[in-house]
């Protein structure tokens, strides 16, 4: 199994019910194996300001051959104008892992 065939893609909301919703579509389009959420700080600059918001940052587990689908859903669905959308590849992994993520991404 060739490791770097999968990836982690993060993104982040500020409304519960935005990460609700992208969770639940990527999982019920197969695009994701896992999606894990979590509260974080954000700290940026949008618009020439300095800004700080709670958000819930989504890690989702996927294939890279996931990915351009995947990207046009979250964009699709995201409550954001510009949403942090970013893969990261994954270099090495436990086979049996990386094995039920292939498993639950058929598409």
């Amino acid at each position: 199994m060739d490791s770097q065939a999968f990836c982690i893609v993060l993104t982040t909301t500020n409304r519960q019910e935005n990460a609700l919703q992208i969770t639940q579509s990527l999982l019920s389009k197969q695009l994701a194996a896992c999606v894990q959420s979590m509260p974080i700080q954000s700290h940026y600059m949008w618009n020439d300001e300095v800004c700080c918001d709670d958000e819930i940052l989504l890690v989702i587990k996927t294939r890279k051959a996931c990915y351009a689908e995947l990207e046009r859903e979250l964009a699709t669905l995201h409550s954001y104008e510009v949403p942090q959308i970013v893969q990261v590849p994954i270099v090495e992994g436990f086979h049996p892992y990386l094995a039920w993520i292939e498993h639950n991404t058929p598409r």
